[in-house]
């Protein structure tokens, strides 16, 4: 192991997280048999937005007292690059389609689509990143009285050649 990259350690735990998503699934699944599955599953990823959102939070006060006009959108969009990329995933912010006050943020593979996949649980992929995306953006919104909002415009689980997000403040 100690030969091993420290790149090659960090993509087993994120295979490992991810692993750990399905099989926390199957159990609640056995222990709550009669719960709807996406509703279990919805609820899973609004907790992770709300603690996203704390980290988030934190990091857009600092951010704010620095540069005050900051676009929250763009904080957003920046912030959902930075988390998929720590993840090993395929994120980018894309500059053509923005304006001032909109932000674009683009996955071209994703790793937990292939993982929804393996499970023949496609239909539980979009939905969950958009609860997640959705209660962070929610949680932001409650604390610095914004109006940010995203609209999921492709997805790959959908057939999409991507997963592109706009977000925006109103």
């Amino acid at each position: 192991m100690a030969d091993m990259s420290w790149e090659k350690k960090f993509e087993i735990l994120s295979q490992i997280n991810r692993a750990a998503h399905f099989e926390w699934r199957r159990a609640a699944l056995k222990v709550c048999p009669d719960i709807d599955p996406m509703k279990l599953v919805l609820a899973y990823w609004e907790e992770v937005g709300h603690d996203t959102a704390k980290a988030y939070i934190k990091h857009f006060k600092k951010r704010l007292e620095k540069d005050p006009d900051a676009s929250l959108a763009g904080m957003v969009a920046d912030s959902f690059v930075f988390s998929s990329r720590s993840m090993g995933e395929d994120a980018k912010r894309v500059p053509e389609k923005e304006s001032p006050g909109h932000a674009w943020m683009r996955h071209d593979a994703c790793p937990w689509k292939d993982w929804h996949e393996r499970f023949d649980l496609i239909e539980e992929d979009r939905p969950g990143c958009d609860m997640w995306l959705k209660t962070l953006i929610d949680d932001i919104n409650a604390e610095f009285g914004s109006k940010v909002k995203f609209e999921t415009v492709e997805a790959l689980p959908e057939g999409g050649s991507c997963c592109l997000r706009h977000v925006w403040e109103d």
